[in-house]
């Protein structure tokens, strides 16, 4: 019960669309999501940026998508804390920064996003940003596996072929004792 409980609440945070209490953001006008960002909603935030990425209600704007993503991060928002990383990393609406990708990769991921715990994996596999480090990439691999991220389970066993056994040992130890923890703003 306690997984599942977890994966309803990782898709509820990972959809980005409804508050905690079932509000449907994406019905909402720009105007209306405005108002609420204004007030410090991080879900509003959130899904304000999400609409300056894709141009819904307003121009495309990758500044104000990161900006409002930047905002909603900092309210401890987890899915606007891994689209940041994607932004730094990828360079879009700001200069690539892989230290900062790192930095919202890992809040998001602590958080639970299966998709920033893909990434940091791969960050510790090819020592892309922090120092390689095999264990916390096959830690980070085995979450993102457990949540089904394509291509998570294969890296995870490529990876191990190259461990001793107490460092997949160790590893898994890790990623068992993992907690995610909702981050206050």
């Amino acid at each position: 019960m306690r997984i599942l409980n977890y994966i309803l609440l990782t898709a509820l945070l990972v959809s980005g669309c409804t508050s905690l209490f079932g509000e449907d953001y994406s019905k909402k006008s720009v105007q209306e999501l405005l108002s609420l960002a204004e007030q410090g909603d991080a879900a509003a935030q959130y899904n304000l940026g999400l609409a300056y990425n894709n141009g819904r209600g307003v121009r495309k704007n990758e500044q104000k998508a990161f900006w409002w993503w930047r905002v909603a991060a900092e309210h401890g928002d987890p899915t606007a804390q891994f689209y940041l990383g994607n932004m730094y990393r990828a360079g879009i609406g700001v200069p690539q920064d892989i230290q900062q990708a790192f930095k919202w990769y890992r809040k998001a991921a602590e958080q639970g996003v299966a998709k920033a715990q893909f990434y940091l994996g791969e960050m510790y596999q090819n020592g892309h940003g922090v120092p390689q480090d095999n264990v916390l990439s096959h830690k980070w691999f085995n979450l993102a596996a457990a949540q089904e991220v394509k291509g998570a389970t294969r890296l995870r066993d490529d990876l191990a072929k190259q461990m001793t056994p107490s460092q997949i040992q160790e590893a898994q130890r890790l990623a068992i004792e993992f907690k995610p923890k909702k981050e206050k703003p």
